[in-house]
């Protein structure tokens, strides 16, 4: 199972998000910093409304969604890099996950101590996107020096990691993180050996207050300019999101029966969960789509990499059905949902024969013929 973490700077939410995300008090969450030490780590299922028509559809006895993975890290300060505060742990947690979600303060409250001093989530991702960067450097820079004997002697992939390496060193020098580089699809193969911190792919969640929740999602940052700057400077350095959500009040609407939290929502003139957006976004970052089966017995989420194509698909729910695929049976939730049947599918040629070579999509709803 695929990992996200979540970090940031310390006292900006991260384990009261990891709560609620989790539903559990694994994370303790308390105004001091480095109140996480040890990573927490938690499975979350991901949101999908298609399932409940699926099961409504099927007249499913049980419903399985998708899941991920989820590490509460360490809060990271300034000169992690070299040590500082937990920065060591911090790095080395970091380098586990598959993808990360850095949750950056943009309330106001006297009560809770920022590191800072003051209130600034642009500031407050450089410092943790430098600290990744100049780990990078160094991880960059000792590469070199190894491979240099083995391409004196001819060693193809020594040059051409060479190559990289003297091409990202001046890019992470700027300040830029790893993801960022203009780099070929080769490039990026061989960048993957590196096991770089910063080339790990990004989700920016802006914690807010209570209040700021309804006129966000309206798009209004009048409330909330902090907000606006995230998007902003998430979508122009980073080239990637962000979800805006609450971390309180998701720590308490994962306290609530589902009924009771959806209400709650609707009082405050939200209309979705930030949880819900963010785990969506997360699972989305690591490269991750979902594929349906139904029946009478269960109605269940499979998860495959985006280009997985159909044997690859089979596999995931055993290994003989990749082994001894034929075909797949595919129809396209949209269609089934419209339709309300395979048969009315298969009527309006919407149920379609797919073979070895079919690339599944996001929302294909699948029954394998397989023979081993």
């Amino acid at each position: 199972m695929l990992r996200t973490g979540i970090v940031g700077l310390p006292n900006v939410g991260k384990s009261t998000l990891f709560n609620a995300l989790t539903r559990s008090r694994k994370a303790e969450a308390a105004n001091f910093p480095f109140c996480t030490i040890e990573p927490n780590v938690g499975v979350v299922n991901v949101p999908d409304v298609r399932l409940e028509r699926l099961r409504v559809l099927a007249g499913s006895e049980k419903v399985i969604p998708a899941a991920i993975e989820v590490v509460d890290i360490a809060g990271l300060v300034k000169g992690a890099s070299e040590g500082e505060g937990l920065g060591n742990k911090f790095l080395a947690h970091i380098r586990e996950v598959d993808a990360i979600v850095q949750v950056v303060r943009c309330f106001e409250n006297e009560d809770i101590h920022h590191v800072a001093g003051t209130i600034d989530p642009v500031r407050d991702i450089e410092i943790i996107t430098t600290e990744l960067v100049l780990a990078d450097m160094a991880t960059v820079q000792k590469r070199i020096e190894r491979q240099g004997k083995a391409a004196r002697t001819g060693d193809k992939v020594a040059k051409a990691e060479i190559e990289l390496g003297e091409k990202l060193l001046p890019h992470l020098n700027e300040g830029k993180p790893a993801s960022t580089a203009e780099l070929t699809d080769e490039e990026k193969k061989l960048m993957a050996g590196f096991f770089l911190l910063s080339a790990k792919p990004v989700l920016f969640a802006a914690n807010v207050r209570e209040e700021d929740l309804a006129p966000l999602e309206k798009g209004d940052y009048s409330t909330n300019p902090h907000v606006k700057a995230v998007v902003d400077y998430a979508a122009t350095h980073h080239g990637t999101g962000t979800v805006v959500v609450s971390a309180q009040i998701e720590s308490e609407l994962s306290e609530l029966p589902p009924e009771d939290a959806k209400e709650y929502l609707e009082g405050l003139g939200v209309s979705d969960s930030g949880v819900g957006k963010l785990i969506r976004g997360a699972y989305a970052l690591l490269g991750l789509r979902t594929y349906f089966t139904y029946g009478p017995k269960e109605t269940r989420a499979w998860t495959i990499h985006t280009g997985d194509k159909a044997p690859a698909a089979a596999g995931v729910i055993h290994s003989d059905f990749e082994r001894g695929f034929i075909a797949a049976e595919t129809m396209a939730f949209t269609d089934l949902d419209e339709l309300g049947s395979a048969a009315k599918c298969r009527e309006a040629g919407k149920l379609r024969i797919e073979g070895k070579e079919y690339e599944v999509k996001d929302g294909d709803v699948m029954e394998f013929r397989f023979n081993v």
